[in-house]
């Protein structure tokens, strides 16, 4: 299949300040979920009954990792384009693990040389080591953090594009590989109790839960490269209904465990809140949601990976602390910008002059590639 005409909106595949900015809100809502409900163990009190009035809004934050998840689709398809395996990986690399590592580093600390308890995932050092390759989970050993359920979501996204880019990447094929990607999630979730769909390497390669927000972003980074096509449309609207079926059963998991009390959401801000994440993609794939690119947007891009990896450590080091010195909305206040200049401080000081050391030094003699979104916009 031929792609449609370029777009007249389509802006080559230079940095989209839209999607710093839609990444740090996602990284906001994930946070205030955390503290303004999750971390009941951190607060020593149902957070949801300390910010009754922000509970019911805060609950839909659980739903920023799926925001991520399309964003990740979009600039990952981006990423691959014209480039090899051997440069899809080492870009993936980079990315992913500096920060990474330092974030488990202050885990290890936390739970090492204090006396913090809550969260501790009570790991032993060899757990710990092998959380460092972020392929724990295929081992049945427990996250060091619990915010990293989502880095192995997109590291089996990264495998899975890793054949597409070995097969090599075209508009007709990228078609093929998210129609059927999606056919097959569609199929285990119809499915799902069929004993052929239902084992566990079934789920953990297709994704059901999560293959409709990669494959939406996919199918908008082709329309926002391309332009409009019945086809691409088409997997997003069918990602957009499995999305919501996803999503309603993620936030009914977690009302069951917790009780609707301490999750006050309803399964009309559910659809509410998935409605409005596709509605804002799908205005930026098509050029409508267009923002000029500023240092203070590029920053905030640049310090959401950190702020999703760190911001749970921040809050179990300083809530306990503050708690019974401040109100609860000045301590949700505090442990936030703290978490927030923490992040900015890694970004800055840490993981952008690792990423410079160990990326491959161009030659000079070759122009430069334009400024790339794919190395900020990725991941949580």
């Amino acid at each position: 299949m031929h792609p449609p005409n370029r777009p007249k909106h389509a802006r080559g595949d230079g940095r989209l300040a839209e999607l710093d900015l839609l990444r740090f809100l996602a990284a906001l809502a994930v946070v205030a979920f955390h503290y303004l409900i999750a971390y009941a163990s951190v607060w020593g009190d149902r957070p949801a009954e300390l910010f009754p009035a922000l509970a019911p809004i805060a609950g839909l934050g659980i739903l920023g990792v799926e925001l991520f998840f399309i964003i990740s689709g979009f600039v990952i398809l981006m990423s691959v384009w014209g480039r090899g395996l051997g440069a899809f990986a080492r870009s993936r690399l980079v990315r992913l693990y500096p920060a990474y590592w330092l974030s488990l580093a202050a885990v290890a600390a936390l739970y090492g040389l204090t006396g913090a308890k809550a969260l501790d995932p009570k790991l032993s050092p060899g757990d710990y080591l092998l959380n460092a390759t972020m392929f724990q989970r295929l081992f049945k050993v427990t996250d060091a953090s619990g915010v990293y359920w989502s880095l192995w979501a997109e590291l089996r996204f990264y495998l899975l594009m890793a054949i597409l880019v070995i097969v090599g990447v075209t508009y007709g094929r990228v078609l093929v590989f998210a129609g059927v990607w999606l056919a097959a999630a569609g199929a285990v979730k119809l499915l799902e109790h069929h004993e052929l769909l239902d084992s566990a390497l079934v789920h953990e390669t297709v994704m059901p839960d999560y293959a409709p927000y990669f494959i939406a972003g996919m199918a908008l980074y082709l329309i926002h490269k391309h332009g409009s096509s019945w086809l691409p449309w088409l997997y997003v609207a069918a990602a957009y209904g499995l999305s919501l079926h996803s999503a309603l059963g993620r936030v009914h998991r977690r009302i069951e465990g917790a009780g609707f009390k301490n999750m006050p959401v309803t399964d009309l801000g559910v659809i509410i809140t998935i409605t409005l994440i596709f509605a804002l993609m799908a205005l930026m794939a098509l050029g409508v949601l267009r923002l000029k690119s500023s240092k203070v947007l590029t920053a905030l891009g640049g310090v959401t990976y950190p702020l999703y990896l760190f911001h749970s450590v921040i809050a179990v080091a300083l809530i306990p602390v503050l708690t019974g010195d401040l109100p609860p909305w000045a301590v949700a206040t505090v442990t936030t910008l703290a978490a927030i200049a923490v992040s900015y401080l890694v970004y800055s000081f840490a993981e952008r002059p690792i990423q410079r050391l160990l990326k491959p030094r161009r030659s000079t003699q070759t122009p430069s590639a334009p400024a790339v979104q794919v190395e900020k916009a990725s991941v949580p």
